[in-house]
């Protein structure tokens, strides 16, 4: 993991760290020179193109760039080897779900914990790590709390997924304790995002005459998970018996009428799961700080 980055944004400016030369080796930019953006390669192994304010452009590898607001700020997080810190490794997305297919990425998550003297120096830490080559993000632990707190699906499936590579002493505790994040917030936090997002869909039936339906196939996964999570008090990650027929409405194989029809009778299952679940009105936010500030403790001597 050692090294990796997001790519820059198409606008970023950037300060460069090498003299730029012309063909004939009379200099063009010193080292130390502003520029902008103007393409961003598909991948970090390959160079952006930068435009100066002389409107020259110039072919620059990302070792070769410091982010402006960066260079300005001295030694900079985005220059600090944040992933040995990562604390929970699982994969989720359709391997977990149990809907992959041999031509499926492997996506994984979890949360990481930074060393106190990095997360309390003048720079602070970045919220999430990611690598878009191998498909994974990592939340800061604070952040990673909040949206389990809040019923947030991604991360409360990493919570529950079925399939944990690598977890400390740490994240183990925090596995242990996951049903503390458990609450009927989850009936607004699920019900909430599958209704705005048939919205959607419905609209790309009446103006496009189709929709997008891998996108269905995992709102209906979803109100599926929001069903067991009330009715039984767990996460639902992998889909079990209803694998063909999610799988016949992700291959477009179920008719619109039938899916959505479907989908209203999974609504009415779930209003009425939150009628009868005995999961509290809100998630345990004092077990849930306590353990943060267990966590931060645990790092106030690590190297």
């Amino acid at each position: 993991m050692t090294g990796v980055r997001h790519l820059l944004a198409l606008g970023t400016r950037v300060v460069t760290r090498t003299v730029t030369h012309t063909p004939g080796n009379a200099l063009l930019h010193p080292a130390g020179a502003l520029g902008v953006v103007v393409t961003v390669p598909a991948d970090a192994q390959h160079a952006y193109r930068v435009k100066f304010p002389d409107g020259s452009e110039h072919s620059f590898l990302r070792r070769q760039l410091s982010v402006q607001r960066e260079h300005q700020g001295g030694v900079s997080p985005a220059e600090t080897d944040w992933w040995p810190y990562v604390q929970l490794r699982v994969v989720v997305g359709s391997r977990a779900f149990g809907l992959d297919t041999d031509a499926s990425d492997t996506d994984r998550r979890g949360f990481w914990l930074p060393p106190a003297d990095l997360h309390w120096s003048l720079w602070g830490v970045p919220e999430q790590l990611e690598n878009e080559a191998t498909q994974e993000t990592y939340w800061e632990l604070q952040k990673f709390l909040t949206l389990a707190l809040k019923a947030n699906p991604n991360v409360l499936e990493v919570l529950y997924s079925p399939h944990v590579e690598y977890a400390s002493p740490l994240a183990l505790g925090l596995l242990e304790m996951r049903s503390a994040f458990l609450s009927t917030l989850v009936y607004q936090t699920y019900n909430g995002y599958v209704l705005s997002q048939f919205r959607k869909l419905e609209a790309d039936l009446r103006n496009h005459g189709e929709v997008r339906w891998k996108h269905a196939m995992h709102l209906l996964r979803l109100l599926l998970s929001g069903i067991t999570v009330l009715r039984e008090g767990e996460v639902l990650v992998h889909v079990g018996q209803h694998r063909d027929t999610l799988l016949a409405v992700r291959g477009g194989e179920l008719p619109w009428d039938e899916l959505n029809a479907w989908r209203l009778e999974l609504h009415r299952q779930f209003d009425a799961a939150v009628q009868t679940t005995r999961l509290p009105e809100r998630p345990d936010y004092a077990r849930a700080n306590a353990f943060l500030i267990r966590a931060r403790r645990s790092m106030l001597e690590h190297p």
